[in-house]
């Protein structure tokens, strides 16, 4: 039987919840490297993953006609992908046009690019995002605090932020030590393995009776392949000759680069400069590899807000021997997943790389940790950090 209700006593009807949108603005996607590239990439990924609608802004991908079949819309801006003025004027514009798109939407803004684009427009409220959050490195928060104008803008524009991250406890401890207005609204989003990571078995060649000892990373005094050459060079004499050090990666740093050349050409060690090599090369580097060694150093105001070929090596089941520093402490747990060594201390530096080189035991142990180790870091956890407090709910 069919009861009719009257209006007034039928239940209220429940408020329907609406997503909003996340538009995430870039300067550094693919088909760039590096690590705030792969950091913004793998977040729009688990944000899409997630359910939500994600959209991303980027550069132009070098001319390439094809683009990867992202689970997203992305929307390619005629830029190169730097923090020079034409970049910020090519946000600035996009910003502009599409401030009706924005209003009820949630704007990310990964990276020091946009959030330079973003600290001139603050001040119009035609360009208010409906909601907006930051993400935060290192390096850039030095840069910001260094110049009186930009420190007050990014001071008011952390006040308007509705959610503010970090890469690392380093990088939060600097932040909110600049700009305390971060420090109620500030969460950690680490990075993690890349969505499309594959491993190796780690099974050397049976013909390898060297130690090798493996840094990836691109040719840059702060990533710090001199210095490791440089501490090499003071190991016993009897370990010189069971030694190799292979340096991937390329750079721009013509002085720097000239400096690693001179070294190569002096060395004790046996040294292999393999350049740039795909995923797949690296993959077999990885494979022949038993250490692996990144010492970054804080050069000028460029510091090393975490260092994701960290958890990339350890899921490569090598132990990793780095300077403690920055945000290197979370990607690398010292005497579990590797060693630590302070700045600049070669001596310490040397008797890790010899404790490790004389006991397979150890790098074999510290290899197996690290497998686990990098299981903590997810990326939907990075999201849920910062999207995940009903945020994104618009009640209708």
């Amino acid at each position: 039987m069919l009861i009719l209700q009257n209006r007034a006593e039928r239940p209220p009807k429940a408020k329907r919840r609406q997503t909003r949108p996340i538009f995430i603005l870039t300067h550094e996607f693919h088909p760039q490297k590096g690590g705030i590239a792969t950091f913004t990439e793998e977040m729009a990924l688990s944000c899409s993953q997630q359910g939500f609608d994600v959209e991303v802004w980027a550069p132009d991908n070098g001319g390439v006609m094809s683009d990867k079949p992202w689970p997203f819309k992305v929307r390619r801006l005629d830029m190169k992908g730097t923090q020079d003025l034409p970049c910020l004027m090519a946000t600035s514009m996009e910003i502009i046009d599409k401030r009706r798109d924005l209003r009820r939407a949630a704007v990310y803004l990964p990276e020091p690019g946009p959030i330079s684009a973003m600290l001139y427009l603050q001040f119009f409220k035609a360009f208010q995002p409906g909601k907006l959050f930051l993400t935060f490195h290192g390096s850039e928060i030095l840069n910001y605090y260094g110049r009186i104008h930009h420190r007050l803008l990014l001071k008011r524009l952390i006040a308007k932020a509705d959610r503010v991250s970090a890469v690392s406890s380093y990088t939060h401890r600097l932040l909110v030590s600049r700009f305390p207005e971060a420090h109620h609204k500030t969460v950690l989003t680490p990075c993690a393995l890349r969505s499309d990571f594959v491993g190796t078995n780690h099974q050397k060649s049976a013909n390898q009776d060297k130690v090798v000892i493996l840094t990836v990373g691109r040719l840059h005094p702060r990533k710090g392949q001199s210095f490791i050459l440089k501490t090499l060079n003071l190991l016993p004499e009897h370990l010189k000759p069971k030694v190799e050090f292979w340096m991937v990666g390329n750079g721009k740093h013509t002085e720097y680069q000239k400096e690693l050349q001179r070294l190569v050409d002096h060395s004790d060690i046996t040294v292999k400069m393999l350049g740039q090599l795909d995923d797949v090369s690296l993959r077999e580097v990885y494979k022949q590899a038993d250490i692996f060694a990144m010492t970054s150093l804080h050069y000028k105001k460029s510091i090393e807000g975490f260092g994701l070929v960290y958890l990339e090596a350890s899921a490569h089941g090598l132990p990793v021997v780095a300077h403690h520093i920055g945000g290197v402490p979370d990607a690398v747990e010292h005497n579990k997943t590797g060693l630590l060594v302070p700045p600049g201390d070669k001596k310490a530096l040397a008797k890790a790389f010899t404790d490790l080189i004389e006991n397979p035991e150890l790098r074999k142990s510290m290899g197996q940790t690290g497998r686990q180790w990098v299981g903590k870091y997810r990326w939907d956890k990075s999201v849920d950090m910062l999207f995940g407090h009903d945020d994104l709910i618009i009640e209708s």
